[in-house]
């Protein structure tokens, strides 16, 4: 029997497939726990074109984030800290701290998550803070100051 998954289903198919499969699994399993339903020529020409869809936003968001990426690029983020004699920050800037100031200074909205430092930063001077965001990847700096 021909179906369409309306759900992932391990190891069987995805959310839009549509696979030949037993009529007992389809008609016992799939359909009663609404995984799937018969592949009829109106639904599958409506799951063509909501693939098509979904295709197109994807594209469309990939776009902007590549351009939100290449705004960012070019921004310095400047933070204030208290420092010791030497030079050292009392409390370290971690990725929370940078993701709020960006969105306060830039009103850019990075997920913590997505800043990629290997430790706290703990000195005043200029850092190179890496960004990643699905696969992409960017950069800007950081000017840290003592108050």
């Amino acid at each position: 029997m021909k179906v369409i998954f309306l759900k992932d289903v391990p190891k069987v198919g995805k959310k839009y497939d549509i696979k030949d499969v037993s009529d007992g699994y389809a008609i016992n399993f799939l359909i009663p726990r609404r995984l799937a339903e018969i592949a009829t020529t109106k639904i599958v020409t409506e799951i063509e074109l909501k693939q098509k869809e979904i295709i197109i936003e994807r594209e469309i968001q990939e776009d902007l984030l590549l351009k939100n990426l290449e705004e960012i690029k070019n921004k310095t983020l400047h933070m204030k800290g208290k420092t010791d004699d030497k030079g050292h920050l009392f409390s370290g800037i971690r990725a929370r701290d940078i993701a709020l100031a960006m969105q306060i200074e830039y009103r850019a909205t990075i997920e913590e998550g997505a800043i990629k430092l290997l430790k706290p930063i703990k000195e005043i001077g200029e850092f190179d803070i890496p960004i990643e965001i699905q696969g992409k990847k960017s950069s800007f700096r950081l000017v840290v100051e003592k108050i």
